[in-house]
């Protein structure tokens, strides 16, 4: 493919360690509600994390109702959504850090003359709560931040294409002239799904979880999400790019 237009980035442990910030925040929201509707079963951080990564609470609620067998009304829905959004900036204005070596390469990407934008599942307060605290706000205007959660009506959440669509269509390209960074599976799906190159961050397991976590998701973000580069460090980004341009 010739130059890339866009460059779209996914945010939450993928230009910010901001998941399991987040996941921590979320827990006992997600432990309540379970009380609250009868289930016996309660959830740590690390099996949240397991189960819904790369979602946002909404979806991460709709899942909860499928897996465990109960039913909340849009109304509950919305009012959990809320307080959880709220825990979650909070924490993240707080604590948030950046993947190590992302602001840099925004930075050469800013210098190189390659537009950015952010496009997450999440909410777009939490996300922008992130990007502030990590000081890398400044390469996205508040128009080109994306959010499934905010920007779409109705609501949405990876892996559905939908955020990744309507980011294409308001940033007047054509899905495959971009290039996308995603961590997880459901984001790197609606990547996938959505007809964009992908290219597949997993350095973030490395720090987090380890080497066999990250060869795993590697694995799993070439075979089952057509990852046309893996990107195991934020230094590797410029070859990761060469080699999409070179498709």
């Amino acid at each position: 493919m010739p130059r890339v237009k866009y460059v779209l980035l996914d945010c939450d442990n993928t230009l910010c360690l901001s998941e399991r910030l987040a996941f921590e925040a979320c827990t006992d929201l997600t432990n309540e509600v379970l009380e609250k509707w009868g289930k016996p079963e309660r959830y740590t951080v690390e099996q949240l994390l397991e189960d819904f990564v790369g979602h946002n609470f909404r979806g991460m609620l709709i899942g909860l109702q499928k897996k465990h067998n109960f039913t909340m009304s849009p109304e509950e829905v919305d009012a959990y959504v809320d307080r959880e959004l709220g825990a979650v900036t909070s924490k993240l204005s707080e604590k948030c850090q950046p993947c190590p070596g992302a602001p840099e390469q925004l930075e050469a990407l800013k210098q190189a003359g390659y537009p950015m934008s952010v496009v997450s599942t999440s909410a777009k307060p939490r996300v922008v709560a992130s990007l502030k605290k990590v000081g890398i706000d400044h390469y996205f205007p508040d128009e080109h931040v994306y959010s499934a959660a905010t920007s779409l009506s109705p609501p949405s959440s990876k892996p559905d294409p939908a955020i990744y669509n309507y980011a294409c269509k308001q940033l007047g390209v054509k899905n495959e002239e971009c290039v996308t960074v995603e961590d997880s599976k459901s984001g790197a799906t609606a990547a996938m799904r959505a007809g964009i190159p992908l290219i597949g961050y997993v350095g973030v397991y490395g720090i987090e979880e380890g080497k066999e976590k990250m060869e795993e998701m590697a694995k799993l973000l070439t075979e089952q999400c057509k990852a046309h580069v893996i990107m195991y460090d934020w230094k590797e980004f410029p070859e990761c790019l060469k080699k999409i341009e070179a498709l």
